[in-house]
């Protein structure tokens, strides 16, 4: 679910996205429920499409973390590319991943997507169950 906090003439709204299928959109406003209809069908690039440009690809999301008190260690993200639900997670919690493996199959626009490791390392942590439906950018699984 994503959260928003938007101003409008000094109104402040807090605004969830509880759910995107088709062109419903499914908010909750401040407490209130909303159902709105959008008029165009809202499309972002898969991550596994390459789109030719003139700029230097972007490296994956990388942060740290702290393991410890004493140390840290590298975390890539992996994050929904576009709102869906999550048919089957292929990766397993400690098991070690290359980059390009498929961790997870999701379910986006009425089609399946294998969601792929950014980074060789061992899967930290899965962030979503089977048939959990998630928005654009939710984080899936950690590598570390």
């Amino acid at each position: 679910m994503k959260k928003f906090r938007f101003k409008i003439k000094d109104q402040v709204y807090d605004v969830a996205v509880d759910s995107l299928e088709n062109n419903l959109l499914e908010l909750n406003v401040n407490g209130k429920k909303y159902s709105v209809e959008l008029e165009e069908e809202v499309v972002t690039p898969k991550k596994d499409v390459q789109i030719e440009t003139d700029k230097k690809p972007v490296p994956p999301k990388k942060e740290l973390l702290p393991a410890s008190v004493s140390e840290r260690t590298e975390v890539v993200r992996i994050t929904a590319p576009l709102p869906g639900s999550i048919v089957r997670i292929i990766a397993k919690e400690g098991s070690v991943v290359k980059n390009g493996d498929a961790l997870l199959v999701m379910e986006s626009m009425k089609m399946e997507n294998n969601i792929l490791a950014d980074a060789n390392g061992t899967i930290k942590k899965i962030h979503v169950t089977a048939g959990q439906n998630v928005m654009q950018d939710d984080v899936l699984v950690e590598i570390g």
